[in-house]
This record gives structure tokens, sequence and C-alpha cells, in this order.
């Protein structure tokens, strides 16, 4: 189907004139039949007034026309979102409930509102899609037609870059909805709100995948950033029965499976309730004979992902593919192994039965290999997080939909030329036209417990190191880059291939503060509507817990003019990750997260941050007791050895160590030495009946001794964690304080028994009849005495 046909089925009524009017652009580059010129103009007759009026009527008035719609339609959905929440508000108010049934009343009328804001949404991220496809149709249609003169696409790129309409992400008000409708239907229907349905019970072994690209001028400093935390896990092939450290990272290819309408493909771009694929998959070169997994996956929105895997051999794909192969003979190993009658029998036939006729209902033949290095992280038997880095990705087409010039035999099930010659990265020797190399590496974190959090984590997905891309797929990319004349739908991603990722290390930590006060905002929305428990720890600590508002949501600023952005406020949600020693490929498994949820670390503030007992670096908040390594629960199959590998062999400590613990204990020895001849001054200057002065004399008497003590305490404990190499924090600021509020404490009371004392001698002698006035006397005596 031609795109404008698929424009004009696709255009909502209401906002007709709001959609890029592709018609016209056609006929400014003289692409309609009915232009003067008509199809195939010579270029000697495109001029640069035409060029630039094409331009700006692309890059300018469309393009500004569709951005404008999507801000004012988005802000819009916004504030009736807002609305219904302040109408339904009073319900969640245990202080002024209506009653039942305007409670009913108010909750039906939500509900309305509600169905028409999700109707508008589902209808504007449509929109937002169409038309960013046709930008980059009638781009492609422009540089093909005039590309020998001008080219318009990095033009158009760098514009929707700052124009993001195709960017919204649209989670965190969907959330506020969801929520929403909770509640309603709870007072409608006396449903607990708090309770999960029973259709989104997720498997027990289940992860959420996060997508960054990572810039090559970035990707070492990315590496090593991760080697310091986590280790890499070393592939070992079957041929091998000893693992090879020096053997360098394994090469995947995946052979995605589609059919010549690119079905498919179009439910992944849309985001349909339900999207299936199939692939095969192999580690190294395929004459190497490795294991070849056929794998089928069904994502599902609502019940997250089921995926199954059949080892089948090379020998094999074609006639299983065909349908003439049933795996009778796999079939009869495991009858005599289990049994006729056994689970694994039935399941196995299930599996065989169920992808044939996938593949036979959706006509479905290789169309795409992917082909990468993958570099894999993991704590070796602790499966909560795992890390995986993909580089030199290239996408190669499989397909023989074009019968006069395939790319692949369509008798065959692979390219034949690929694996017999054992081509490599970059594979020059493959036509441009039928392959697409990816410029930036691919990092993916999936994180198995949607609780667990890592600073070390939170810094680097939020640093200016990685770019966020949620819900990159290797083959909706490869698809959309070499198959584009084929398919009306684009991901949002690919306009962000033609800029520089990289970032500017204070402009991403902006960035990332912004994301974080708007997912606070949007969680604070809802949170009248859920327990205290539901919220984050950001929207606890900033607004306090709904459950301390009385029902009532504090007052949010809301700027005039929204800006797109693509923070998520949404939950984490799930899919399947195995703990085995090989990385599994995990491109479209399971339901993959928007945005990585970054922990909030809670600080200390006020008098902690001055009080001198407690360190506030990063170094002594890790260390301090000792207790950060000790102390941390250890992987399964892990033990503690006792003793620190630092810890072992001849104690070397450099000299500067004990010359600096010396130099600091003479510097505590010469405070005490003044403050003792302070006190011996000022006792043998006291006469026989001035006792403040002799009192005050012991005072600093005391502090002299506890200065003295304290700075020998210190430098005999800070000797022994040298010996001992302890890992515990060497700072400690309770002497300091004690000798400096100590000597303050003694000033004030000096100076406030000398003048209670001038007070009282003035007093005594009266005004000596000489005119001078009291305040002049005691302030005499003062200067006398002091």
């Amino acid at each position: 189907m031609r795109f404008g046909k698929t424009l004009s089925t696709s255009i909502y009524p209401p906002w007709k004139d709001k959609y890029i009017e592709y018609d016209k652009l056609k006929k400014l580059l003289r692409e309609d039949e009915t232009s003067p010129q008509g199809r195939g103009a010579d270029d000697s007759s495109w001029t640069e007034q035409d060029e630039e009026n094409f331009v700006d009527e692309l890059t300018n008035i469309q393009l500004e026309k569709v951005h404008q719609h999507q801000i004012e339609t988005f802000n819009s959905l916004r504030d009736r979102t807002a609305a219904c929440e302040a109408k339904l508000q009073p319900t969640a108010d245990e202080t002024q409930k209506p009653s039942e049934e305007d409670q009913k009343k108010i909750a039906q009328e939500t509900l309305r509102e509600l169905d028409s804001i999700s109707k508008e949404i589902t209808e504007l991220k449509r929109f937002s899609r169409v038309n960013y496809t046709g930008f980059l149709k009638a781009a492609k249609k422009h540089d093909r037609k005039r590309g020998r003169k001008y080219r318009v696409r990095p033009i158009l790129q760098v514009r929707m870059s700052q124009t993001p309409f195709n960017t919204e992400d649209y989670s965190p008000l969907l959330y506020r909805l969801s929520t929403m409708y909770t509640w309603s239907r709870q007072i409608l229907e006396g449903e607990d709100a708090t309770k999960e349905s029973g259709t989104s019970v997720r498997p027990r072994d289940t992860y959420t995948a996060h997508k960054f690209w990572v810039h090559q001028d970035n990707l070492l400093e990315v590496k090593t950033f991760i080697m310091r935390r986590l280790p890499v896990l070393v592939y070992n092939p079957q041929s091998l029965k000893v693992i090879d450290a020096s053997q360098k990272d394994p090469t995947i290819t995946s052979i995605y499976f589609d059919n010549d309408k690119f079905d498919l493909y179009q439910q992944k771009v849309v985001r349909a309730d339900e999207s299936g694929s199939l692939r095969l998959r192999w580690t190294g070169q395929l004459n190497d004979k490795p294991e070849i997994l056929l794998e089928k996956k069904i994502v599902n929105e609502q019940t997250g992902s089921r995926d199954i895997r059949l080892p089948i051999k090379e020998k094999h794909i074609k006639s299983f593919l065909a349908g003439e192969n049933k795996m009778e003979k796999q079939v009869q190993k495991l009858v005599e192994r289990h049994g006729a009658d056994s689970e694994q029998v039935k399941s196995f036939k299930q599996t065989v039965d169920e992808i044939q006729d996938f593949i036979k209902d959706k006509r479905l033949e290789p169309l795409l290999r992917a082909t990468y290095t993958r570099t894999a992280f993991q704590i070796p038997g602790d499966d909560r997080l795992r890390v995986s880095l993909d580089t030199n990705l290239a996408l190669i087409r499989e397909d023989a939909i074009d019968t006069d010039r395939p790319c692949r035999d369509p008798e065959d099930w692979h390219r034949s030329d690929i694996d017999d010659q054992k081509m490599e990265y970059p594979y020059s020797a493959i036509k441009k036209g039928e392959i697409a190399r990816f410029e930036h590496a691919i990092l993916e974190v999936k994180v198995k417990d949607s609780n667990y959090s890592n600073r070390w984590l939170d810094d680097l997905t939020s640093s200016h190191l990685v770019k966020e891309t949620p819900k990159f797929s290797k083959f909706v990319h490869g698809v959309a880059e070499l198959f584009e004349d084929y398919v009306n739908s684009f991901p949002f991603w690919l306009s962000d291939l033609e800029t520089d990722i990289r970032r500017d290390p204070e402009t991403a930590f902006q960035q990332e503060q912004d994301k974080q006060n708007k997912r606070v905002e949007d969680e604070l929305a809802v949170g009248s509507f859920l327990p205290s428990s539901m919220m984050s720890p950001a929207a606890k600590a900033k607004f306090g817990s709904p459950a301390n508002t009385n029902g009532k949501m504090p007052e949010r600023k809301r700027s005039k003019s929204y800006t797109m952005s693509t923070s998520v406020a949404s939950k984490p949600r799930m899919g399947q990750m195995e703990p085995t020693a090989e990385e599994r490929d995990s491109d479209d498994d399971g339901i993959q997260g928007d945005s990585l949820k970054v922990s909030d670390s809670s600080k200390k503030g006020g008098i902690f941050s001055v009080l001198p007992a407690f360190s506030n670096s990063r170094y002594a908040q890790r260390h301090r007791k000792g207790t950060a390594y000790k102390d941390a629960p250890l992987p399964p199959g892990v033990k503690d050895p006792g003793v620190w590998i630092k810890d072992q062999g001849p104690l070397k400590v450099e000299a500067k160590v004990w010359l600096a613990n010396q130099r600091t204990f003479i510097k505590w020895l010469h405070v005490s030495v003044l403050l003792g001849s302070l006190s011996l001054a000022l006792g043998n200057a006291a006469g026989v009946h001035n006792t403040i002065a002799r009192t005050l004399s012991g005072v600093y008497t005391l502090i002299a001794v506890f200065t003295g003590a304290w700075g020998l305490g210190v430098y005999l404990w800070r000797s022994r964690l040298i010996t001992q190499r302890s890992g515990k924090d060497f700072d400690n600021m309770v002497g300091p304080f004690v000798v400096a509020v100590s000597l303050c404490v003694a000033l004030i009371l000096n100076f406030v028994f000398k003048y209670q004392a001038a007070q009282r001698h003035t007093e005594g002698q009266g005004v000596f009849g000489l005119g001078i006035g009291k305040g002049e006397n005691m302030t005499r005596f003062l200067v006398q005495e002091l």
C-alpha cells in the first residue's frame, strides 16, 4: 500500500487539518502526475527557488503545524486528567466524603471522561506515528529524485530533534488514568483498588529490560566503568571443555522471520496489545556446527511474555520450516526416555505444532539477519542484575521478496554466501543496499527484581555516557533501514541517528533532574488514590505520603508551555530471564521497560550535616565501621574468604603515612601546650580572693589535658588502623568539636563573670561625686581587670 493511501485511512476526522499535507509536498516536488513537469522531470528544471520552497514547506510549515498540534493536544489531555483527579478527589477524602449515591455519580461521570481521554491519547499516538513516517517518506522521495544536487533528510532530522513531537512518552499519563479507572470501579463495584488482578500475575523468574545507545567515543569508558563493578562472563563454546579466558567475545547471529506484508514488524512498531516474533539464533560461525535455537515469542502488554525454544540441527531446518519434518526422531528419543504419556513428550509435540502452525498461518520466511559481538557482565550465581554490551551490529537482508534479484536462494533458509565464506564484520563483500551497519553500541540492563537498586548503575544510566532508547529492537531497526520502501511505519528512534548522541555532563545531569521531578509530579497526582506503600521514596520525601495530607493533594505548579520529555512514571514491568552462563539474546524478550527508574538515596541534612561523629563523604558512608563489605549479602555459592587478598603478605606502609599521623599528633600537642600555658598564666596572675580567675584557670587546664589525651588516643588509634590495613574511615571530628565548644563556653563565661563582678564593684563605690557615670566606671574597671 502506498503511503498516501495509508495516510488517508489513518486520519482522525476532528484533526483533519492538522496532518501533514503529503499531496502538497509531492506537488512541490513535482512528483504528482498532474504537476506541470510531470513525473520524472529533468533535474535541470529544478531551481534553487524550488528547493527552498520545498524545504521551507517540509521543515518549517508542515513540521511546525504538526508539532504545535501535538503540544496543544497533549497539554489539553493533561489538564483534563488533572480535572478528573480534582473531581474524584473528594471521594478519597475521609473527612469530607460525599454520600454513596453522590460518589457513584461522580465515578460514572469520571469514567466517561476517562474513556474520552483514553481514546484521544490513542489517536494522538497514531497521529504522531503517521506524521513522523510522512516526513521521512517525503524526505526520501526528495533525496531519491533530487539527491544528486540537494539532500533534505539531514536538515529534516535536525529540525525534528528540535521539535520532538515524535518522542513523547504517554506512560505517565496512562498510569494516572489507570489509577483513576481502578478507583472509580472500586466505588461503583466495591472492588479493592489495592488488590492486583489475577491476570497480572507474572512468572517467578521475571525481569525488566532497559536499553541505551553508547557512542563509540564513550564505549571504552562505559566498559571499564562496568568492569569495575561486575565481572565479565566468559563464553565457553560447546566444542571446548575448558574455558579459554583469552577467547574474544562471541558473535551472535539471529535470523528473523516475517512475511511480504511485514505483519510482525507492524505489530511491534505500533505496539499492538499482542505481538509475536520468530527467529533462528546461534553463536559463532555456522560451519562450526553450533547449537541452533528456533525461538517463538509472544509479548502481551497485560500478561507479559511467553517464549518457546526448540533446538534444531541445521540439516533439519529447511524441512521443518516447510512443515514436512515433525521432529519424529526427537519425539521417539523422548518416548524411550520418559514414556509415551509423559509431560516432556506432550510439551515437545505441542511446541513443534505451535511453531509450524505459526509459520503456516503467517506465511513466514527468513527476512533479516542481525550479527553482533556481545560482552556480558554478571556476578556468577547472582542473576538479579545482568548487563550486556553489543557492538559491531550489522543488519543484513535475508529475503527473497524481489524475485528477479533475491538476496537469498528461495529454496534455502539462509544466505549461503555469508556462512560458506565465513564472513565477519564489517561484511565488506555485501552490496550496499543489502546491509546496514549500526554506528553505536547497545547497552542493555536487565533487572530481575523491581525493587533492586544500585547506586553505580543509577549513575551510569543517568550520565552523559549513554542515551536511553526505550523499546529499541534490532529487528525493527533493520526492517526500517533496509525495507523502507515496503513499510509505512517507522520507529521514532530513527531521527536520532542523524544527530550526535554525545551530551555535556552538566546538561545530562540537569535533564535527569527534570525527569525525576516530572516522575514525582505524576506520582503525586494519583497519590491520594493509592496506599502510601505504592508511592516512590522520592514522592514521599518531597511531598509526604498521601496518608498525611488528609486526602488533599498539594498544589502543583504548571508551566504554560509543557515541554515534551521522555520521562516515565509507570511501575516497572518485567519479562523472563535465564540464569545461564551464556548470555541470552533478549532482543524483544518480554515486556521492556520504558525508562530505568533511578533510586532515591536519602541524605542527612540540617544538624546531621555538621555533627562531628559522622563523616558525610561517600567513602566514609561506604566504609564506616567496616561494614560495607562484611555485612553485604553474598551471592549464592560465594563464601567469605576470611582474609582478603589485600591483607595477605608482609605489611608495607609508605613513610609519608606514618609521618602524617605523627605530624597531626604534634599539632594536637601544640594546642595542648598553648592552653596549658594560658591556664598557668591565668592562675598565677589571679589574686588569693579572685575565685573566678582561679576557677577559669582550672577549666582551661582540663581542656588542655583533654586535648593532649585526645591527640595521643587518636594517634594510637590511627596507627593501629594502619597496621591492620583497616578499611574504616580515618577522620573523627569529636575532638576538635569538643575543644572548640569548650573554649567558646569558657570565654563567654569569663566575660559574664567579669561583667557581673564589675557591676557589683561600681554599685558599692557610688558615683565618686565627680560627675562620672556608672557606665564609665564599669568600663574603666573592666579594662583594669582584664
